[in-house]
């Protein structure tokens, strides 16, 4: 046999391994904000859906679904930010981490933490200031300001931020830092 080959099992073993006990559901490592985003996300599902339905089946689309398809698009893309932040796992280059000494690598990952809370704090600045501009505009196909999706990416990035501190705060106060933390949750098979 290869080593990517699998040793035959019978009918009964097959049906045997649908009676295990299920492991139980942890919903701890979500937030608000995560599931705020799986409600965004359905419904923008729903509006591609119903935007293929229209268009291929009964061959007249809706116009406003495309419009309202991607304002849902910038809304997960943001709100799933947050959660990126809160669990670190937003792309990074962690190559030094893994050749300098700890304390070393406490400070570069205590100065990347402020980093990111300055960057998200002037952003979170930027959207507000952008916010003033075109906050009443109102989206093109339907009748609603555009001023929900801003809005929500202000939110967003304020959550950034807040997140980002909340970060630091648990990096300058545990034995282990946010990293560590998270790259051993996905070390041991967590989300």
């Amino acid at each position: 046999m290869t080593e990517h080959s699998h040793a035959p099992i019978s009918v009964e073993e097959m049906a045997h391994a649908f009676e295990e006990e299920a492991a139980p559901v942890d919903l701890s490592p979500y937030a608000v904000e995560d599931w705020v985003t799986l409600a965004v996300f359905w419904g923008m599902g729903l509006a591609v859906f119903l935007q293929f339905f229209t268009r291929y089946v009964l061959n007249d689309s809706f116009a406003w679904t495309e419009e309202i398809a991607a304002n849902c698009l910038v809304v997960v893309v943001f709100l799933g930010s947050v959660m990126c932040v809160r669990m670190v796992r937003h792309i990074q280059v962690d190559l030094l981490y893994r050749f300098l000494p700890g304390r070393i690598v406490r400070a570069l990952e205590t100065t990347v933490d402020a980093i990111a809370i300055a960057f998200f704090a002037y952003v979170t600045w930027l959207m507000w200031r952008y916010l003033e501009i075109v906050g009443d505009e109102r989206m093109v196909t339907v009748d609603l300001p555009r001023g929900i999706v801003f809005y929500t990416v202000f939110a967003a990035f304020a959550l950034m931020f807040l997140r980002s501190l909340q970060n630091l705060i648990r990096d300058l106060t545990g034995t282990k830092s946010v990293r560590e933390q998270a790259q051993e949750h996905i070390n041991a098979g967590g989300i």
